[in-house]
């Protein structure tokens, strides 16, 4: 493909099958995250495992994708980010099919396992993929609708889950995803074509380094509450121990997993952070908001899931919007306007009063939607847009990294702040939602101040 022809993106209607090759993939895997949760006693049940030990059938999934996550994007470089992305969707689509066949809860865990590590495939490949396949003017529409795929994935796992377990068995938890998975694989080997340049030599310690570190980091925040506290603070403080290791092997690495050099550009590392520290404050406000409605307002499971629907519905609408518009207007500016909304539906929360009514839940938790949707496509686009070409997989890597390992962390300062609300006050339901989305709020804001010191860059 020659340069003029990279400018102008694939020919349509190639570009829309080759996007939808992507955006099923994105929707496949966002479900796959979610939708296993609400039938986990079932499976424990059919499979005759205990509590403890099925958590990890929604654990072996997350941990793998973390763990793999900078080592797939560096792989996509060396194969081809095309034909790494198929295969990632085939290998995707025919683990779905080995978890519904398991017999066993081990062969169910590989399984799952491969599919966190086929997730990790073609998530680090597929915005990349974005910049090839359509021209510069368009990755912020584009771009809104990937967070649009992610948001549907994402929003309605749980409810497909509770419709299938009502009326058919777990199995078909992932039985859903092969008419998915083949419609995708048809239009990836359709539309995708084949890569014209790859990279040669691996860095093999920053895999190994980056694989025990983020996968460290996952285990352990999961477990916060379960096992001992000690154990727990030793797997993260070797997990932060192990990122430092990594980062600075990345400086002398002849082929290192993550290029240092992709940070020269200002407007790049600061879009980074600002993805971070929402990713993190995102975390904290998606798990605190069950806590505070079940136990500090004691509304049901139900009501608690009516009540957020307005967040993921919002980012639905809203994300495309704002992807669209950052063709036409400056992204970082978008995207901080996000970022502050974004904020304020987090400090309403924070100051919500005792006596409240579903209608005061609600348009806090949509202002949060908003806010987020309106900051993640066009964040996107400044990051991509800022990075050279050759680091194009790498930055997709990075993103999605940033997405695991901010969540993560946004889960672990829940669990911590249970602890201790409780150790001083007996009932962490009290307090909990003051500390947790005042300091959630805090945090944006920090996103907030990395994304305006880039306007100036």
């Amino acid at each position: 493909m020659s340069s003029a022809e990279k400018e102008q993106g694939y020919p349509t209607p190639q570009r829309y099958y080759a996007a939808a090759a992507i955006l099923i993939g994105v929707v496949m895997a966002a479900l796959d995250s979610s939708i296993v949760n609400i039938a986990l006693p079932n499976i424990a049940d059919s499979l005759e495992i205990n509590a403890a030990t099925v958590i990890w059938v929604a654990n072996g999934y997350q941990t793998a994708s973390a763990a793999t996550m900078l080592i797939c994007a560096s792989l996509g470089s060396r194969i081809g980010e095309r034909r790494f992305y198929k295969i990632g969707i085939i290998f995707f689509t025919l683990s779905s099919i080995g978890c519904a066949l398991s017999p066993t809860f081990s062969i169910l865990l590989t399984m799952r396992i491969i599919q966190g590590i086929s997730y990790a495939v073609m998530i680090s490949v597929g915005l990349s993929l974005y910049r090839v396949i359509f021209p510069p003017q368009s990755l912020g529409s584009i771009f809104g609708l990937n967070a649009l795929a992610f948001a549907i994935g994402t929003a309605s796992g749980p409810v497909f889950g509770g419709l299938i377990m009502s009326y058919l068995s777990w199995p078909w938890l992932f039985y859903i995803n092969i008419p998915l998975g083949g419609i995708a694989i048809y239009f990836a080997i359709m539309a995708l074509g084949k890569d014209t340049t790859t990279k040669s030599g691996f860095d093999f310690i920053g895999a190994v380094t980056s694989a025990l570190a983020f996968g460290l980091l996952t285990i352990s925040v999961d477990q916060i509450g379960r096992w001992n506290d000690i154990l727990v603070c030793f797997l993260i403080s070797l997990s932060a121990a192990l990122i430092v290791f990594f980062v600075l092997w990345q400086k002398q690495a002849k082929h290192p997993l993550m290029p240092l050099d992709i940070f020269n550009s200002k407007r790049y590392s600061f879009a980074v952070l600002s993805s971070i520290l929402m990713f993190i404050a995102q975390g904290i406000g998606l798990i605190s908001i069950p806590f505070v409605l079940q136990y500090t307002y004691s509304y049901s499971v139900l009501e608690s899931a009516l009540i957020f629907t307005p967040w993921p519905v919002a980012v639905a609408i809203c994300a495309p919007l704002s992807g669209k518009l950052s063709n036409k207007v400056s992204a970082t500016q978008i995207s901080t306007m996000g970022i502050i909304i974004f904020c304020v539906g987090l400090g309403s929360l924070a100051l919500i009063p005792n006596n409240t009514s579903y209608l005061d839940f609600i348009w806090r938790v949509a202002i949060c939607g908003i806010g987020y949707g309106l900051f993640l496509p066009p964040n996107n686009k400044e990051m991509f847009s800022n990075v050279e070409e050759k680091h194009t997989v790498t930055a997709s890597g990075i993103l999605s990294t940033a997405r695991t390992a901010g969540q993560s962390l946004g889960a672990a300062l829940v669990a911590v702040m249970i602890v201790v609300l409780s150790k001083f006050y007996g009932n962490f339901g009290d307090y909990f939602s003051d500390y947790a989305f005042g300091l959630a709020c805090l945090i944006a804001g920090g996103a907030s101040v990395a994304s305006l010191l880039r306007i100036s860059k």
